[in-house]
């Protein structure tokens, strides 16, 4: 029997998500055929929307091609790019093409991407483009009028890490106040920084994705520590990677390492490569969770 991904956050399954990007053009072959290595492993795609606000192909027809592969895309949405009309026109199309599960965020600032003057528009900030959600869901329109045919989506939300960050804690606690059906976090190195942040928002009762990006190099920890606000890398990693004869190698024995003691306290894993899936079926192989 084939359950779907709300189905699976609401059973004892320990869910595993993966990141994929749409193409810069309009060859999609290569990023669908990274998507073919996760068939059978992932229990969900996320579909990022122009990440580090770098132009793509659109979230929405990306997570279309894979839905007609057979995968369960999760269609990421931000803020940046659209307004309020915009944004309720999307997720309307989505639906009406069958995408069931979105992930809404605020979206990188375009300053940082490969169109440093495009304007931003931020009409509306992820905690109220939850609230967008729950009124589609009910049938309305942000503005309240009246739909003909509503949605019915699974609506996942992101969060950093730092339970020393209360203002992170509070915009948590809207979104799930707003409908948030689960959560999915930046990437995990620091698993005592991670349960402590569990600890803090243990009264919301919503299912925690952890966030996953396996290291390839000593360069790519020493950035992640350096420049990746919220990103903790413990001195013990750093060495591994610096030691290690072969860095990728050595990232795939931590990351694994990294998974099974989530598995003791989140919903799942959420994988995010630099790069290619090609080392995500072995990784989770090791992990005794499934693979290649």
């Amino acid at each position: 029997m084939h359950f779907n991904f709300r189905e699976k956050l609401n059973s004892s399954k320990f869910l595993v998500t993966a990141e994929v990007s749409p193409p810069k053009g309009t060859n999609f072959s290569v990023p669908l055929e990274d998507a073919r290595q996760l068939k059978g492993i992932a229990d969900a795609l996320n579909v990022t929307d122009n990440q580090c606000s770098i132009m793509h192909m659109s979230s929405l027809a990306f997570s279309k091609l894979l839905l007609d592969e057979g995968h369960e895309p999760i269609m990421q949405l931000t803020c940046r790019d659209r307004n309020r009309i915009g944004l309720q026109s999307d997720l309307l199309g989505a639906y009406a093409l069958g995408i069931r599960n979105i992930c809404l965020m605020t979206g990188d600032f375009p300053s940082c991407g490969d169109h440093p003057g495009a304007k931003p528009v931020y009409d509306l900030d992820s905690v109220q483009l939850m609230q967008v959600v729950s009124k589609l869901n009910s049938g309305v329109d942000f503005a309240g009028n009246k739909l003909d045919g509503g949605t019915s989506f699974c609506t996942g939300a992101v969060s950093g890490i730092n339970s020393e960050k209360p203002l992170q804690i509070i915009k948590l606690e809207k979104k799930t106040k707003c409908g948030a059906d689960f959560i999915q976090t930046q990437a995990v190195y620091d698993v005592g920084m991670f349960e402590e942040f569990m600890e803090a928002i243990s009264h919301l009762e919503v299912p925690v994705i952890a966030g996953l990006i396996p290291l390839k190099s000593f360069g790519m920890a020493e950035f992640m520590n350096k420049n990746i606000s919220g990103i903790s890398v413990p001195e013990e990693i750093m060495f591994r990677m610096k030691e290690a004869s072969n860095p990728v190698e050595e990232g795939l024995s931590i990351a694994s390492e990294t998974i099974k003691e989530l598995m003791s306290f989140s919903r799942g894993v959420h994988i995010m490569p630099i790069g290619s899936h090609k080392n995500t079926p072995k990784l989770l192989s090791m992990t005794g969770i499934s693979g290649k």
